[in-house]
C-alpha cells in the first residue's frame, strides 16, 4: 500500500519533465510554486529594509570596538609596534584566564557560564550583519542524531530543526558526523550553535541559506561538500519541493539578509567555500579558519544582476591559510569591509572584483607567495585601467610581507570618503596574529571560558 510519502514522491517524480527553471535565475529551484514565491517576494523587501545608506557608519562602528579591544592589550595608538611588543601581547594572550583577543569573542567568551546563556551570543555581532539575532526570541533544540532524511526528517535531526516555522536555538548533544544526502534547506531565525560539541557537516552536501532573513551559524567544522543531485527535499516545516543539482558550495546565501557565520573551519567543497549572491546583505563572516580551496568566496555571481549593488558584507578576524588559491573574496557591485584578516597563503590573487565594488581593505596582513607573478593582492577581473581607475579599492593599516602589492584606485580621498581617517585608532595589520589567534572552530568546556 502506497504511503502518503511515496505517493507525493511519485507525483513529483512525474512532473519533473515538465519543470520550468525560472531564466537566469540559477537558483536550484525545481519547481516555482506559491512558496517559494513568497519567500522570493519577502527576501526582496529585507534587501531594501536591510541596506545600509551609510556604509561607513557601520565600519566607523566596527573598528571603534577593534581599537578599544587592543588599548585592552596594552597597545596604544602608535602604528610602529615592534616584534618584541607584539610577542609580549601574544604571551599575555595566551596566559590570560580568557583567551579572547578580539571585541567580538571579548563579547561572550570570558563568561564560565556561556552555556547557560549561550543566547549572549546574538548580542555580539558587529559589522554589516549586527542586527542579526538567528534563533535568540526562540526555545532551545536538541539536535540529538546526526542522520539525515530528506522528506521526513527525524526528531532531533538538524533538517528537523532548520526547516521548523519560527525561532530556534539549535545545539547538540554531543559530537558527530553529519552526512547531508542533499543541501540543508533552511528557514529564517534560526541559530547552528556548536559549542561545547564536534560537529562537522561533511562527506556529503552543504547549507544553503535562500530566500530568508536572521541566521546565525557558529562553532562547525564544514569540509568535502559535494555536490547534489537534487530531487526532492524538505524545505519547510509543511512544504517540500523539487530541487534541481546543487553545486557544492560549503555555504550558500541567495537572496537573504542579517546573516552571521563565526568560528567556522570550512575547507575541501567541491565548489565555493561561502557564496553571497543575488540580492544578499547585512552579512558578517568573522573568525572563520579557511584551508584547501580554489574558489574560496564569490560575492555577486552575475554581472548583469544589479540588485548586488546593495550588497554590504564585512569580513573580518579571519585566517585565510594553506592550500588557497584565489577569491578571498571575489566581488561584484556592492560594499565590503575587509578588516583585520590574516592572508598567509594564495596561488593566484587575494582579493579580486568586477562591476565596480568598492572595497575598503583596513588592517589586513598580506603575505605574497613566493611566484613572482603572484604578489599583487588585488585583480580586477576582465576590465582594463581606464575603467577600473575609477573603483574605490582603498587600504588602511595593511602589512604587505614577502613582496606584497596593494594598488589602490578611485578616488585620492576615498578614505574620507568613506570616513575612514575616523574609522581606526589602530591603522596597522601587525595586530593580526592577536585578532585571528582564535579563529576557527573553538573548544569549549562547560563552566570555564570557551
Amino acid at each position: 500500500m502506497a504511503t502518503p510519502h511515496s505517493q507525493t514522491l511519485s507525483l513529483y517524480l512525474l512532473s519533473l519533465s515538465f519543470v520550468v527553471i525560472i531564466p537566469g535565475l540559477q537558483a536550484h529551484i525545481g519547481e516555482y510554486d506559491d512558496y517559494w514565491r513568497e519567500r522570493e517576494l519577502q527576501a526582496k523587501r529585507n534587501l531594501e529594509k536591510e541596506y545600509h545608506p551609510n556604509p561607513e557608519e557601520v565600519t566607523k562602528h566596527f573598528n571603534d570596538h577593534v581599537a578599544r579591544t587592543l588599548l585592552g592589550f596594552g597597545a596604544d595608538n602608535n602604528n610602529n609596534i615592534t616584534g618584541r611588543e607584539l610577542r609580549s601581547m601574544r604571551k599575555k594572550s595566551a596566559i590570560s584566564s580568557c583567551k579572547a583577543t578580539n571585541p567580538i569573542d571579548q563579547c561572550w567568551r570570558c563568561n564560565p557560564n556561556w552555556e547557560k546563556d549561550r543566547k549572549r551570543l546574538a548580542d555580539c555581532i558587529l559589522g554589516f550583519g549586527r542586527n542579526t539575532t538567528g534563533g535568540k526570541n526562540g526555545p532551545i533544540y536538541v539536535v540529538t542524531d546526526p542522520s539525515d532524511d530528506l522528506l521526513n526528517p527525524a526528531q532531533g535531526t538538524l533538517r528537523h530543526a532548520v526547516t521548523k516555522d519560527g525561532p530556534l536555538w539549535i545545539i547538540f548533544s554531543r559530537s558527530m558526523i553529519i552526512k547531508l544526502k542533499e543541501e540543508l534547506l533552511m528557514t529564517s531565525d534560526k541559530t547552528i550553535d556548536a559549542r561545547g560539541a564536534n560537529v562537522h557537516v561533511a562527506y556529503g552536501a552543504g547549507l544553503t541559506i535562500q530566500f530568508m532573513n536572521n541566521v546565525i551559524i557558529h562553532n562547525l567544522h564544514i569540509h568535502h561538500i559535494l555536490p547534489g543531485n537534487g530531487g526532492l527535499i524538505k524545505d519547510g516545516e509543511n512544504h517540500i519541493g523539487l530541487r534541481t543539482r546543487s553545486d557544492g558550495d560549503g555555504i550558500s546565501i541567495f537572496g537573504s539578509t542579517n546573516i552571521w557565520l563565526d568560528h567556522l573551519s570550512i575547507y575541501k567543497c567541491s565548489d565555493g567555500i561561502i557564496d553571497i549572491i543575488q540580492g544578499s546583505t547585512a552579512i558578517t563572516i568573522s573568525n572563520c579558519h579557511i584551508t584547501d580551496h580554489n574558489d574560496v568566496m564569490l560575492f555577486g555571481a552575475s554581472d548583469s544582476y544589479t540588485p548586488d549593488e546593495k550588497m554590504q558584507v564585512t569580513v573580518a578576524f579571519t585566517r585565510f591559510g594553506k592550500n588557497l588559491v584565489q577569491r578571498m573574496p571575489r566581488i561584484r557591485f556592492g560594499f565590503v569591509h575587509v578588516v583585520n584578516n590574516d592572508y598567509t597563503y594564495w596561488n593566484m590573487y587575494a582579493i579580486g572584483g568586477s562591476c565596480h565594488p568598492t572595497i575598503i581593505s583596513q588592517g589586513n596582513r598580506f603575505r605574497a607567495p613566493r611566484n613572482i607573478a603572484a604578489k599583487e593582492v588585488l585583480k580586477r577581473e576582465f576590465t582594463n585601467p581606464e575603467v577600473w581607475k575609477h573603483w574605490d579599492w582603498s587600504s588602511e593599516g595593511d602589512v604587505l610581507l614577502n613582496g606584497a602589492i596593494f594598488i589602490e584606485s578611485g578616488d585620492p580621498s576615498a578614505s574620507k570618503k568613506y570616513g575612514v581617517e575616523k574609522m581606526l585608532q589602530f591603522k596597522t595589520g601587525q595586530m593580526v596574529p592577536i585578532l585571528v589567534e582564535f579563529s576557527g572552530q573553538l573548544v569549549c568546556s562547560p563552566g570555564k571560558p570557551c
